[in-house]
């Protein structure tokens, strides 16, 4: 397994038979006493102990040992063996984060040099629901591994979790161990992962008959039995890669839910690890990407793009700290429909927008050239109609871009701009702008009006 390494403090926690018993826990030469305490949550016979280890800049591997002492003065002991001190990231999502590196492009050749990456570990909770929150894990599909053609070619491995922990490993300097913790469910709405206050303020009515017919979730029950486990875990930062079961489904309240569930995530895990998960922990995001096939389609895709970033068009920005993203809309794969196959690119686009903002690498280009800035914003009548606008560059200038109107609309006024607005808006790889650097990453969509 992999902890948190300095200068984050990371959290060893556990149960106890009984209150008031004496725990000792040694790792790294070091011994940590405590006590254990009452839960609110479970039976009055069953306690909870927590210990905040010293910040370890060390990788290890160590053996972790808890030791818990009866009042008889009888103990009995618990060991872990090749623990690592590194940062821990945790994936979260629906079907596209679920998908396994064994279905993706290349995924062959992910799993067979898999082995090469000793110092990232994996591991998947399994997939569970609960009406309250849980303090510890219902399930668990993968235990904590080394990376290994076994474990990345496992079901439960997820590609983009790979490929994003794989990425980090190899561009910090230090080669840090990477712990890579899995938690997805295919079809699943934010509602499911939103703590119930999220639900309340942004005032969500949950409508499960809008729902896949096998999916009968309601409202929390993901964040209850598998995010709320976490929670006394310490974390480097989550990725996510979710949106559209919402596509139809309280689209309008997403840009509230997404932002108000990630302020609440950071909330929890900055309470429950003794206030040391930082407050505002790097948030990760994959664009939603394409479904169908002729580009002829507008949908709801590209409203769920534009809320995913706070109606704004991209990140960071002033919406909500520290927060990235990866622009997909341009990795189309035709057989692969919803779940394009394209993941290397998406672990790649990801992993640069993480080295760029949560390890500060300022000289790493994590995104394409964004449209700015709104100065005022009207609304649209019945009578409004989008009009294919072909664009030419300006030709002394980098920066800009022309759009030729057509004549007839020459006698009407234009009150808005809009950009790869449709839910397979090109062919792969093949969107209108790129930017020019070593990156040739992608301007994301958008929508402005004047």
């Amino acid at each position: 397994m992999v902890l948190q390494r300095a200068p984050q403090k990371a959290i060893v926690w556990g149960y106890a038979d009984g209150q008031n018993v004496s725990i000792i826990l040694k790792i790294n030469k070091k011994i940590y006493h405590t006590n254990s305490y009452l839960s609110s949550i479970h039976s009055s016979n069953e306690s909870i102990w927590s210990v905040p280890l010293d910040a370890e800049s060390e990788e290890g591997p160590f053996e972790l040992v808890a030791i818990q002492t009866f009042s008889n003065g009888s103990q009995i002991s618990i060991s872990l063996h090749d623990v690592l001190f590194g940062d821990v990231w945790l994936c979260s999502g629906q079907s596209n984060m679920e998908m396994p590196v064994r279905k993706i492009f290349n995924g062959s050749i992910e799993i067979e040099n898999a082995g090469k990456y000793p110092k990232v570990r994996l591991f998947t909770a399994s997939r569970q629901q609960s009406t309250k929150p849980e303090e510890d894990l219902l399930g668990i599909a993968l235990n904590w591994s080394i990376a290994s053609p076994k474990s990345v070619g496992s079901i439960y491995a997820s590609a983009v979790c790979w490929l994003y922990g794989r990425m980090i490993h190899l561009g910090l300097d230090d080669k840090r161990p990477i712990g890579l913790i899995h938690i997805s469910w295919g079809g699943t709405a934010i509602e499911m992962w939103a703590p119930p206050q999220v639900i309340k303020d942004c005032d969500i009515l949950i409508d499960e008959t809008e729902l896949k017919p096998n999916v009968r979730l309601n409202d929390s029950v993901l964040y209850n039995a598998m995010i709320y486990p976490f929670t006394r875990m310490v974390i480097k930062g989550v990725i996510w890669y979710q949106g559209e079961a919402n596509v139809n489904y309280n689209r309008d309240k997403y840009g509230c839910t997404f932002l108000k569930m990630i302020q609440y995530w950071r909330r929890q895990w900055h309470n429950r690890t003794h206030f040391i998960t930082d407050p505002i922990f790097p948030f990760g995001f994959v664009q939603l990407s394409t479904r169908e096939t002729t580009g002829k389609i507008i949908g709801g895709f590209p409203w769920i793009r534009w809320h995913q970033t706070f109606d704004i068009g991209y990140t960071p920005n002033n919406a909500i700290p520290n927060v990235f993203m990866a622009t997909t809309m341009d990795l189309r794969d035709d057989e692969g429909g919803i779940h394009p196959r394209t993941k290397l690119d998406v672990g790649y686009r990801l992993s640069r927008s993480g080295l760029a903002i949560a390890y500060n690498q300022q000289d790493v280009n994590y995104q394409g050239p964004i449209m700015c800035c709104q100065e005022k914003q009207i609304c649209m009548s019945n009578e409004t109609v989008w009009i294919a606008a072909p664009a030419n560059y300006a030709p002394r200038s980098p920066i800009t871009v022309k759009l030729r109107v057509p004549i007839v609309c020459l006698s009407k006024s234009v009150h808005g701009v809009r950009y790869l607005w449709r839910e397979t808006p090109c062919q792969f790889k093949q969107a209108a702008v790129y930017s020019t650097a070593d990156s040739n990453l992608p301007a994301p969509p958008f929508i402005q009006f004047f």
